[in-house]
């Protein structure tokens, strides 16, 4: 028998916070553009829904893939972020990751629901959907960079 509840129900994502980092070059972020409403066509970290039967690490790392091709990423647990009407779609909970690449692991590919997946130059950053900035800015100031 299925349980059943009178409360309403909130719904948890994942996103990641992947940074490249190369000596000779400027730290760089890593954004896709969305390929769905809500906030079709903007940026955003690579994230999603995790599976019913799937850890959120796990997730955060299947969602990277998914959407930038991007695998090998040492993710590691960030932060939850659970302000409300942080997403359009309803009171969303989002337990965020993060982790460094190299050049020699950074080659992407868009898919699933990125429309585009790219390399930013932290003092480039295109504006953001969610609550993305506080995430990153959240995410630096935690990892003193």
């Amino acid at each position: 028998m299925p349980y059943t509840y009178d409360y309403p129900r909130m719904l948890v994502t994942v996103d990641s916070v992947v940074f490249l980092k190369d000596n000779d070059n400027p730290l760089k972020l890593l954004l896709v553009k969305r390929g769905n409403e809500p906030y079709k066509d903007a940026y955003a970290l690579p994230g999603g829904f995790p599976e019913m039967d799937e850890l959120l690490a796990d997730a955060a790392k299947r969602e990277l893939l998914e959407e930038t091709g991007l695998s090998g990423v040492n993710l590691r647990q960030l932060a939850t972020f659970d302000a409300i009407g942080r997403d359009p779609r309803g009171r969303n909970i989002a337990v965020v990751h993060y982790g460094f690449t190299s050049p020699s692991n950074c080659t992407l590919k868009a898919g699933d629901d990125a429309a585009e997946a790219e390399w930013h130059p932290m003092n480039e950053l295109p504006p953001l959907a969610f609550d993305h900035k506080e995430v990153i800015d959240y995410a630096i100031s935690k990892l003193g960079l």
